[in-house]
């Protein structure tokens, strides 16, 4: 499905370049749930904009489908099959949760058919089908809201960097369960950047990435235990991951 072939990425800082990715590879198969993970600075929210067409590759290649898209844009990668959701969601001052709703699907839904992805996201449709997408809504709300328009998507590859930032713990125990009932449902392939334990643990693939390069790569079976360690989850955590995210 998506292959990055030699990807690298620098910005220009006081008349040099500094190199944020580093010549990476990276291949994610069909139907597959994968997370990008690591310390705090490695690069993995960069990776995750090469891949939407947010940002554009210093040197490499990136594949989907078969299809040279390095030098496509957003709105192309958008109509090729590929989602991308925000850290922070964006909020649309004057657009409802319908038209959002409505503009992802490509097509006027009735709004009971629309009111099918937000309770797919445990929101209470009838609350928030009408609601403005502003300042009014919560981060949790944001982010359940961004995914229902995912949802009606129905891309080939969605990608969700950090969806857990902002969020209250009930929003993020509400999470979990959409990114289950998606990875058991979805037709096409999940990426989520993250490095919080529990989307680890429903993760098929886990690829951890450290100074702009990939240090580990497998099955969750075969690499979450190695991020762990022999101590418990949530202070091998801690340790791994100091500093946040």
């Amino acid at each position: 499905m998506l292959t990055l072939e030699n990807l690298s990425f620098g910005v220009q800082e006081e008349r040099k370049e500094k190199e944020i990715i580093h010549h990476l590879n990276l291949t994610i198969g069909d139907h597959k749930f994968v997370v990008i993970t690591g310390p705090n600075g490695g690069g993995k929210s960069t990776l995750a904009k090469l891949i939407a067409g947010i940002e554009r590759p210093s040197h490499g290649k990136i594949v989907f489908d078969g299809e040279d898209i390095t030098e496509k844009s957003i709105t192309e990668r958008a109509n090729l099959g590929i989602s991308y959701a925000f850290q922070q969601p964006v909020r649309f001052k004057g657009v409802q949760v319908l038209d959002l709703i409505r503009l992802a699907a490509r097509k006027k839904l009735a709004a009971a058919d629309a009111c099918v992805y937000l309770s797919e996201v445990g929101l209470c449709a009838r609350d928030y089908i009408n609601r403005e997408v502003n300042a009014s809504l919560s981060g949790g709300e944001l982010k359940r809201i961004e995914i229902a328009t995912v949802l009606a998507r129905q891309t080939r590859l969605s990608v969700f960097d950090e969806p857990e930032a902002g969020i209250d713990l009930w929003s993020f125990q509400n999470l979990i369960t959409v990114f289950e009932r998606m990875r058991d449902t979805t037709q096409g392939s999940i990426l989520i950047i993250s490095h919080q334990e529990r989307i680890l643990n429903i993760a098929d693939e886990i690829v951890v990435i450290a100074d702009g390069r990939i240090t580990q790569q497998g099955p969750r079976e075969e690499i979450l235990p190695k991020l762990l360690g022999t101590a418990s989850a949530v202070d091998a955590c801690s340790r791994f991951y100091k500093g946040g995210q």
